[in-house]
């Protein structure tokens, strides 16, 4: 084609040239040829020019893809349906079967090595990422423990920890039905689905999900379930997204009690989130108006804590004191380093197809800072995004209670990995980030 083309705007360009000679008045009724010569080139130019717009574009595209988080680029080309604000269609969409995780056991697969944390800059991003399916819900050995301390607070808090308004029951029970139907088919050594619900095999649970009433909230129901914490948020008609279910009951710094109702923004701005009005606040509306069921995201990010207790961090102070009375301002300066621990969270949010509610599931990863920083290159890596925090960021993650503490002791530990040969330049290589 490419040769054909070029022999057409040879003959052309000869044709055009012999016209030079030809005197102008007479040129159209006496060289009828002419006009022929001046089609073809006409044609010539246009395609050229089509071909070089069409390389731009896709140059352009190729660095934006490389540049640019996929989900991210994928969000700003995809406009979503017009539809009344508070008005969702149910859509037909499945999830797509998940993958047996066949060698998953409860007693000894090991939680994955999150460790969301940069050399240099701090950006206050919602860094967004694509999900696979399978990776929806990630269990692994710290599961039994994670019943236990669920089971433990249900019946210690009740609805202060897990909650469904009743404008939220059927995304709720959404959420139950996608779970029951995900957990055997991803964990088919822990979990069988039954005619009227799921059976966990490790702890003897039988959950029916069709008897109405349900035996307790369907919220509560899905906390048994998995380990992480739910939140679902559904939109009103201000086109605003509200908190009405979720089950909160290891997040350690904060209480489903305080926020429950509260819209997408002030659930933000009333925990004092870095950066959220100027960097973040548009951003995150425009995810959650455009979100799709088949456009599941993940997002990780990471806290130091200076006790030991997964639920609630106690060393900010009561977990039942009035709302504002805790804070890293009631916390104790400069606790031992064997107290710190590196508090990490690993979100999904994905669109639920029938009820259109987003599902935050929130996944916890709990660990004494002295057992990571055995890994390689994590003391300095740590040490140095510390570092880059802005006061903002250092304020809201309670830096001035423990840092010159800890930053002594991630230095001490990432000198002694270089006196023993760690080659930095190989880090990439060995532990891609968010690992």
């Amino acid at each position: 084609m490419d040769k054909r083309l070029h022999n057409c705007a040879q003959w052309a360009i000869t044709g055009l040239e012999r016209t030079k000679s030809w005197p102008y008045v007479h040129t159209a009724s006496e060289h009828p040829e002419f006009l022929a010569y001046v089609a073809v080139a006409s044609v010539l130019v246009v395609w050229t020019l089509k071909r070089g717009i069409i390389y731009l574009r896709t140059r352009r595209s190729r660095i934006a893809i490389i540049q640019t988080p996929v989900v991210e680029k994928s969000l700003q080309s995809f406009k979503a349906p017009k539809r009344k604000p508070g008005v969702w269609e149910p859509m037909n969409f499945k999830r797509p079967t998940a993958k047996p995780f066949l060698d998953w056991d409860v007693h000894t697969t090991k939680p994955h090595p999150y460790r969301p944390f940069r050399y240099g800059a701090y950006h206050i991003t919602m860094g967004l990422r694509t999900m696979p399916w399978d990776e929806w819900i990630a269990l692994d050995n710290q599961y039994l423990k994670f019943h236990a301390d669920k089971a433990k607070r249900i019946a210690e808090r009740g609805s202060k920890c897990c909650h469904t308004d009743p404008a939220a029951f059927s995304g709720a029970v959404e959420l139950l039905e996608e779970l029951s139907a995900y957990l055997p088919e991803r964990y088919p050594t822990l979990f069988t689905r039954t005619a009227v619900g799921i059976d966990n095999l490790a702890t003897g649970e039988s959950f029916n999900i069709i008897e109405r009433p349900l035996a307790e909230d369907p919220m509560q129901m899905c906390a048994r379930l998995v380990q992480d914490d739910l939140a679902i948020m559904f939109e009103k008609e201000d086109g605003q997204y509200y908190l009405l279910a979720g089950a909160i009951l290891l997040a350690g710094f904060w209480r489903l009690e305080d926020k429950l109702g509260m819209p997408l923004s002030e659930i933000h701005t009333s925990a004092d989130v870095p950066g959220y009005k100027t960097k973040l606040e548009k951003g995150m509306m425009n995810f959650f108006q455009r979100v799709q069921p088949n456009g599941p995201v993940a997002r990780n990010n990471y806290f130091i804590q200076v006790d030991n207790s997964l639920p609630w961090s106690t060393s900010i102070g009561s977990e039942d004191g009035p709302h504002g009375s805790a804070g890293w301002f009631t916390a104790q300066n400069d606790t031992a380093v064997e107290h710190h621990h590196f508090r990490s969270e690993r979100q999904s949010l994905r669109r639920l197809p029938k009820s259109g509610g987003v599902v935050f599931t929130i996944r916890t990863y709990f660990h004494p800072i002295t057992e990571i920083c055995e890994e390689d290159y994590v003391p300095g890596r740590l040490a140095s995004a510390i570092r880059s925090w802005g006061e903002d960021v250092s304020k809201y993650k309670g830096r001035e209670k423990y840092g010159d503490i800890l930053l002594e002791y991630l230095d001490k530990k990432h000198q002694e990995q270089l006196d023993r040969g760690l080659d930095l330049s190989k880090e990439e290589e060995v532990k891609a980030y968010p690992y």
